[in-house]
């Protein structure tokens, strides 16, 4: 899906900036991102012309559309639901802030976390949680909550108005029309690398 690699070559453009690259064409992106040339044409051709035959697309320019394109020109303000050992190390991740999502709350059920400092955040219970969206226009939150909770979590998230949520825990929440969510399941991922290392085993007896 083509929304799903822009990200991937913004972040390539980003570090082009830092390698102080002016000018890029499809193929020496294709090269970093084992993309075809042609996929990466085809992709930027959905959202207009950005670069001239034979030269290349401005690294500085193409960055800048792409971030438009995303909603990246502009903070988002970001909850996290879950405060166990996930959501520890997601309030942790340093890589969210300087790519313009701000984490700015966090919220448990349980007695024992809710109150506790987590690095500038203090754990709040879910009884504020329709509050705080609406004070700090929250509408992105990521969810790592056991699954047994997770859709009742979610159906909360988008009672209190968020409309983007990245869900962590194994199951696929359902959610009404208008609400993007994104599940991450790491055991997932591994399972379908393993049907490739089954095949090769296949393949080579």
């Amino acid at each position: 899906m083509v929304v799903a690699r822009l990200p991937q070559y913004a972040r390539v453009l980003s570090q082009l900036l830092e390698e102080r690259v002016e000018v890029v064409n499809s193929d020496q992106l294709g090269e970093r991102l084992q993309i075809t040339p042609a996929q990466i044409r085809k992709d930027l051709s959905y959202f207009g012309r950005f670069g001239k035959q034979g030269r290349g697309y401005s690294v500085r320019r193409l960055l800048d559309e792409l971030n438009q394109i995303l909603g990246l020109d502009r903070s988002w303000n970001v909850a996290v639901v879950g405060v166990g050992r996930l959501g520890r190390a997601v309030l942790s991740y340093p890589g969210f802030a300087p790519a313009g999502f701000k984490i700015v709350a966090a919220f448990d059920t349980s007695a024992a976390l809710v109150g506790q400092q987590v690095g500038n955040l203090t754990v709040q219970p879910m009884e504020e949680l329709d509050q705080t969206v609406s004070q700090h226009s929250i509408s992105i939150a990521i969810v790592a909550v056991p699954s047994s909770q997770t859709q009742q979590v979610i159906d909360r998230l988008v009672a209190c108005g968020v409309k983007a949520i990245v869900n962590y825990a194994p199951t696929t929440p359902l959610v009404r029309k208008g609400i993007r969510i994104e599940n991450i399941d790491p055991v997932l991922a591994l399972q379908s690398m393993t049907y490739y290392l089954a095949q090769d085993r296949l393949w080579s007896n």
